[in-house]
């Protein structure tokens, strides 16, 4: 296999991954699939990281990730209300 189809397979199957993680987080259904609407809330997201609070919502969002993929584990779901509860 040339080097450049093994480089796309691996592009290929991050993307995938990523696109996983936008219907396993309930986006996909949350929105109808409206491609927009997906679009325009990963664009707010970009802005929400450039922005001076970037570096609290990038803390936060890694946290409450953690805590899904450890609660997936665990066949939970959290909820923002416990990571504001773990806070306090």
């Amino acid at each position: 296999m040339r080097n450049w189809q093994v480089e796309r397979r691996k592009r290929t199957r991050h993307l995938i991954e990523l696109g996983g993680l936008v219907v396993k987080a309930g986006i996909v259904n949350l929105t109808g699939d409206d491609r927009a609407t997906i679009y325009g809330a990963l664009l707010w997201m970009v802005d929400k990281l450039q922005s001076e609070d970037g570096k609290h919502a990038h803390g936060v969002w890694i946290k409450l990730g953690k805590m899904a993929f450890e609660a997936e584990r665990k066949e939970e779901m959290p909820t923002v209300a416990q990571e504001q509860q773990d806070r306090a």
